[in-house]
């Protein structure tokens, strides 16, 4: 079962009984698969829109787990996570964090893009990275055992804001770790086809325009085209925009600001669409 908790609008709704598509392009599939069996943290690390998360969903679909996700940003703290005290009524309850609900239901936590939480996040979840698999809440004093079908996923993006928000290396150590990167030319055509039914022609001329640009090095974009975006011109081509105002909305103006570079990048995709 996949699903997800709101909090402080930092979760993405994931409820699907269908399985997720995700398209294998390594051996990523079968160390999760022993990751999980060991009761190991997982880190996933890959620029933005190379599947993570598609693949966390892929993953706890196939071993019938439970997900709970959480996208981080500069805000969420410790508290967030394992939960706090709010009035209900007359009275103070106690209402469980995501991590806490997790750690006690034995689900799949997922901490997307963790680099972006503040530290006293990193602290909180120690004690479950290492042979003790346990939370420590203070608020109520009290120390939970992690059920043994709880796993902490996490994930960031090594090349964002570099030197800025890193990961430690005594924290990288606590994961069994792979990269994600952006597919092979022929698999990321079948993975847009697969998702959005476009022609395989148009999706092949998708995927050399992604390729053109993340090659323009000098341009000095903060982030490249990701197969995120190129589905999403792929769903306004299926649904009957013009091809080159679909990448001209989708796929180039979602990069920059700069009047320039989105001058260029339009000639170029416009020639190759």
């Amino acid at each position: 079962m996949i699903n997800s908790v709101e909090t402080k609008s930092t979760q993405t709704e994931i409820n699907s009984k269908s399985r997720p598509y995700y398209k294998s392009v390594g051996k990523e599939v079968d160390i999760f698969k022993h990751a999980y069996s060991s009761r190991i943290p997982f880190l996933l690390k890959g620029p933005t829109g190379t599947g993570k998360s598609r693949f966390i969903e892929y993953m706890a679909h196939e071993l019938d787990q439970h997900l709970i996700t959480v996208s981080c940003h500069e805000e969420t703290s410790s508290t967030d996570l394992i939960g706090r005290y709010i009035i209900k009524g007359t009275e103070t309850v106690w209402m469980d964090g995501p991590l806490t609900m997790a750690v006690k239901t034995g689900a799949v936590l997922y901490l997307d893009e963790i680099a972006e939480a503040r530290p006293d996040v990193i602290v909180a979840i120690h004690s479950l990275t290492d042979h003790r698999r346990e939370l420590f809440i203070d608020k109520l004093g009290t120390t939970v055992k992690a059920h043994p079908n709880f796993m902490l996923v996490a994930s960031f993006n090594p090349g964002y804001q570099r030197g800025f928000k890193e990961l430690k290396p005594s924290t990288r150590q606590r994961f069994v770790a792979i990269s994600f990167n952006y597919p092979e030319a022929k698999a990321e055509a079948e993975i847009l086809v697969q998702e959005t039914n476009i022609l395989e022609a148009d999706a092949k001329k998708l995927v050399n325009i992604a390729n053109k640009i993340r090659n323009l090095t000098e341009l000095g974009l903060t982030e490249t085209v990701s197969t995120r975006l190129l589905v999403d011109a792929a769903k306004l081509i299926r649904s009957g925009l013009p091809k080159r105002l679909a990448v001209h909305a989708a796929v180039v103006e979602p990069l920059t600001d700069d009047l320039e570079v989105i001058s260029a990048l339009n000639d170029l995709c416009d020639l190759m669409i």
